[in-house]
């Protein structure tokens, strides 16, 4: 058996270097504009992920209504999509690896257990306090993170964290193991999918349920405001399975057939699928402020409050500048005037003794 797989890594060892310096001259001949469009995308992307979720981090510690156990999540959430701006070109590549693995499952990890929130509040109501209790809620959060590291530690055995010329940074590399692609897509990307999905579709057909019967019952199961947090999260859930489907299918197909499906997979397709899954970090803070009533409000509170601020600075400091120079315009002025006035002076007392001693 042995000797079976050491055979097979030597067949396919070659033909998997052959692979990645095709990629590489791929991605080293490109036009100057579409480094800039790629550039251009990337700084968009970090500004708006930077601010986004910043905003995310300090609406929920300053409104009281958005201090809840679900919203834990959603602080956890944009703390995966921050550390994505950590990464940086030039950066050493085990670093920076572990940044974009921290990020990448840290993200889906925290959206699964969003997902079972809204579950066990909408669907297990009653027993929703006992269960996610703020002492609960963090060991949850702990649990995700803890998660998410373990998943990230095998990818340095494996060598599956590389430069991509593509992308112009470290990814994973998903022609380095067949059998190690298909097991990080399965359990990174389609087991969190499922139980997601599963969770959705239950509180889809509750609300159907309440739907049906609300004409019936005086007082319905679902508030309104439940039913929009609900649809914020679902969106974000949507849009992650949207940007980051593309790349996953790619390196599903590749790990299936790496010496056959790579060299056929277009490097547009790759890079385009790439800086899809990149640009999800920036949306969600864009989904709580169209979506979400309270987080929209303390969106605006916090820009008003650093805008009247920065112009209290301003108008301070320019004040400040305008009295120092108009003492300094007039510090000549008086001067003059006391030396017009002394020689005044003067002449008043020699006009006085010219007169006593005539």
């Amino acid at each position: 058996m042995p000797d079976a797989l050491t055979l097979i890594k030597n067949r396919t060892e070659p033909r998997l270097g052959q692979l990645e310096r095709g990629l590489a001259a791929e991605g080293s001949a490109r036009p100057a504009w579409v480094i800039g469009i790629l550039a251009s995308v990337l700084i968009f992307t970090t500004v708006v992920d930077v601010l986004g979720n910043l905003l995310v981090i300090i609406s929920v510690f300053r409104n009281r209504k958005l201090r809840n156990s679900g919203n834990v999540f959603v602080v956890s959430l944009a703390f995966a999509d921050l550390v994505v701006c950590m990464v940086r070109h030039g950066q050493d590549q085990s670093v920076s690896g572990f940044l974009m693995g921290l990020s990448v499952i840290g993200s889906i990890f925290n959206i699964t257990g969003i997902a079972v929130n809204r579950y066990c509040y909408i669907c297990h109501s009653f027993s929703y306090s006992r269960l996610y209790s703020y002492r609960n809620t963090l060991m949850f959060v702990a649990l995700i993170w803890l998660l998410t590291v373990a998943a990230i530690i095998p990818n340095f055995f494996v060598g599956s964290l590389k430069y991509d010329p593509r992308v112009y940074s470290c990814t994973f590399a998903q022609n380095v193991s067949s059998s190690y692609t298909v097991a990080v897509v399965v359990v990174h990307f389609l087991v969190p999918i499922a139980v997601v999905t599963f969770c959705y579709l239950r509180i889809w057909v509750l609300v159907i349920q309440v739907r049906r019967k609300v004409k019936m019952e005086d007082s319905p199961r679902l508030r309104p405001s439940d039913m929009r947090n609900f649809i914020t999260m679902f969106v974000v859930f949507v849009l992650f399975a949207i940007c980051w489907a593309p790349l996953n299918l790619i390196g599903l197909a590749v790990a299936i057939d790496p010496t056959r499906v790579g060299p056929r997979i277009p490097e547009w397709l790759f890079v385009v699928s790439y800086f899809m899954a990149y640009f999800n970090s920036c949306l969600n803070a864009i989904i709580y402020g169209l979506l979400n009533r309270n987080f929209r409000n303390e969106y605006k509170r916090i820009v008003t409050s650093v805008w009247v601020t920065r112009l209290f600075v301003t108008e301070t400091s320019r004040a400040a500048t305008d009295g120092r120079s108009m003492r300094s315009k007039q510090s000549p002025n008086r001067h003059l005037t006391t030396t017009n006035l002394s020689g005044n002076a003067q002449t008043k007392n020699n006009d006085v003794l010219c007169a006593f001693t005539s």
